[in-house]
């Protein structure tokens, strides 16, 4: 069984909005790294548009740095599957993924390959709900945001984890990962 691995850009006070991470080289070697690691990506429709907005080729030539090339690419290449109720369809190599959402997800755990990554916020909520995600990665950015949104809110139940790798990526961000405790 693939497993399901969430990772997610957040700063020291739990504010996840995309909009107060300072992009950087090292960050995205990071994340391109591990997309790398997946057969496919598991996005809700929020983050799939965005994603689709800013990485989607062609992009306007010096829009972004060429450090960004690589990570460009391998998300531009990755099979992604998009939960949602409203989207008619959706392309960039992607699939609506329709119906129960544990029946759902836990097929494509199925599936042979090196494990499913899913990020963003609504989605991951639902999913730590289910028990489904097998890794959860925190990318900590030292920066104070001070407002949200933040991770994880209106969970019903505790996920305890266990710390099972740490590497500082950069410009003082550090990635934690934690795999729950069962």
């Amino acid at each position: 069984m693939r497993p399901l691995r969430y990772s997610i850009n957040v700063t020291v006070d739990g504010c996840c909005d995309h909009r107060v991470i300072a992009p950087d080289e090292a960050m995205h070697r990071h994340h391109a790294r591990n997309l790398d690691q997946a057969d496919a990506l598991l996005f809700g429709r929020t983050t799939y548009e965005m994603m689709e907005e800013a990485w989607r080729p062609p992009a306007q030539p010096g829009a972004r740095p060429d450090w960004m090339e690589p990570f460009a690419q391998t998300i531009n290449a990755a099979r992604k599957y998009v939960v949602s109720s409203t989207l008619e369809r959706v392309d960039w190599n992607a699939e609506l993924v329709r119906g129960d959402l544990a029946t759902a997800v836990q097929r494509l755990k199925r599936e042979p390959g090196e494990g499913l990554f899913v990020g963003g916020v609504k989605l991951p909520l639902a999913l730590a709900e289910l028990g489904l995600i097998d890794e959860y990665e925190f990318v900590v950015h030292p920066r104070l945001a001070g407002h949200g949104p933040t991770l994880f809110a209106g969970l019903s139940k505790h996920v305890d984890l266990k710390l099972v790798g740490r590497v500082e990526v950069g410009s003082g961000v550090v990635a934690m990962r934690y795999e729950p405790r069962r």
